[in-house]
């Protein structure tokens, strides 16, 4: 007999456990299917929270060996321990894990374990890890799968060709990384094991690193990881990788056909992700989605095709963020429940976590160019910042754009230390319709990084005190 419940969530990363979590606040019985052995999805387990883990214990490393000198700080005979690095990061992940199943047991969630197959538009088969199969039913199931890596046909994973999911447990450096993807997966791990002793070589098909970023971000991003050590081939296409004892042979090949060669021990493959509907039972039931990409397709509440059943996160359009998928988690929830849940997907930031960082949220200057759109820019270097200086942290600069007419800001673009957290005051102005002169006018903390913001806002009109 089947178990009955108000809401089932299938996928319990950032969008599928949050959906599951507000659902309840809002008094619905709910139910969250997932098959890994921990919750949180990729996030938690393989991505968002592990990358940072390793890559700020590379950072602390990198600034112990090239930069305590500058402090006066004496460290020699510097060694890394990579197995430790792994432990702590293994940690890391376990309690943010062990915190989400605390949450669910607060909120009275029932984890059911194992693998979700629609059965009906209202009703689930979960394949458990013994092979039976419990039949769950409720008029609303939201899908929060998630994404998976994408694999090449022509470079097939294996002990030493693998996705992201890999890069964050190697035992020991590897002495020659090659990267195919120049994205922002491909170029923080990069990052990663460059710091700690790898020669790293990034192939990327396309003439820009992170092509979605603002034009002159991205470029300045480029030289500063060239001037980290990091080798990048550009409109060069990997063809293939044959074994060569115990290492690879990488074959790529140029814009101009010019053949090139790597001699690499691992070759991590990061060139995208595609959405995780496999095995979902999605056409049989009739909800749309792209057999390509696996995205379903919803609208604008989240509500596939057939009316029971929604889609949020990954496996829907949008940028695979776990920031978007949370906010989309809590909009579905409240959605069910009658209230008007809405993410504005204009002002959803994006970050790249290698050091110094970069952060962006609206629209790049190549976006306004194409629509035709009058537009100012203000820019900052963090050379001028007093608080920047004194950490040793100058490299990079902000840039704000705003609308030629009204001021009001379009995108604000963030190359610098501790970007991550800066651009959080730029997503508020933009949410409430702000203008340059809102963030000019804003008394900020002396000395502060974010003083480079208000600076840059200031320079909009030509204005900033400092530069």
């Amino acid at each position: 007999m089947a178990t009955q419940y108000d809401v089932i969530v299938i996928g319990s990363g950032p969008g599928g456990y949050v959906a599951a979590i507000r659902a309840a606040q809002l008094g619905f019985k709910v139910a969250c299917i997932e098959k890994r052995a921990t919750l949180g999805g990729t996030c938690l387990n393989v991505g968002c929270i592990p990358s940072k883990a390793l890559l700020d214990s590379s950072e602390l490393y990198h600034l112990a060996q090239a930069r305590f000198g500058h402090h006066g700080i004496k460290a020699e005979k510097l060694s890394i321990d990579v197995p430790a690095m792994i432990a702590r990061k293994d940690k890391v992940v376990k309690d943010l894990t062990d915190g989400v199943s605390f949450l669910f047991k607060k909120n009275k969630i029932e984890w059911v374990k194992g693998a979700a197959r629609f059965t009906s538009p209202t009703s689930l088969a979960v394949k458990g890890a013994d092979g039976q199969e419990t039949i769950l039913e409720a008029p609303k199931i939201v899908i929060a799968t998630g994404s998976e890596p994408i694999e090449l046909p022509f470079l097939k994973f294996s002990q030493n060709v693998v996705s992201s999911t890999e890069a964050l447990c190697f035992t020991k450096v590897p002495e020659h990384l090659v990267v195919v993807g120049g994205g922002y997966i491909g170029l923080e791990l990069s990052s990663v094991w460059r710091r700690l002793g790898a020669k790293v070589s990034v192939v990327e098909f396309l003439p820009r690193i992170v092509p979605m970023v603002d034009g002159e971000i991205g470029a300045a991003l480029q030289k500063i990881l060239q001037k980290q050590g990091l080798e990048f081939h550009l409109e060069t296409k990997v063809t293939g990788a044959t074994p060569v004892k115990d290492k690879l042979s990488v074959k790529a090949e140029t814009k101009d056909g010019k053949p090139l060669e790597f001699l690499a021990d691992k070759v991590l493959v990061s060139v995208g992700r595609r959405a995780n509907v496999d095995g979902l039972g999605l056409a049989e039931i009739g909800v749309e989605h792209d057999a390509r990409t696996g995205k379903v397709k919803t609208d604008p509440h989240f509500r596939t095709n057939v009316p029971s059943v929604y889609a949020i996160g990954d496996v829907i359009s949008g940028p695979m963020l776990a920031h978007k998928a949370e906010e989309e988690g809590v909009a579905v929830a409240e959605i069910l429940a009658g209230k008007p849940g809405h993410v504005n997907y204009d002002t959803i930031p994006s970050v790249i976590y290698t050091w110094p960082e970069m952060s962006s949220v609206g629209l790049n200057e190549e976006q306004l160019k194409e629509k035709g759109t009058a537009y100012k820019v203000g820019k900052f270097p963090f050379l001028a910042n007093g608080r920047a200086k004194a950490m040793d942290e100058s490299e990079g600069f902000v840039k704000v754009i705003a609308d030629a007419k009204t001021d009001r800001v379009l995108g604000v673009h963030i190359l610098g230390p501790r970007a991550s957290d800066m651009i959080a005051e730029a997503v508020t102005t933009m949410e409430f319709g702000g203008s340059a002169e809102d963030i000019a006018r804003i008394c900020h903390s002396h000395p502060t990084l974010s003083e480079a913001l208000k600076e840059a806002a200031m320079a909009v009109d030509k204005r900033a005190i400092h530069s």
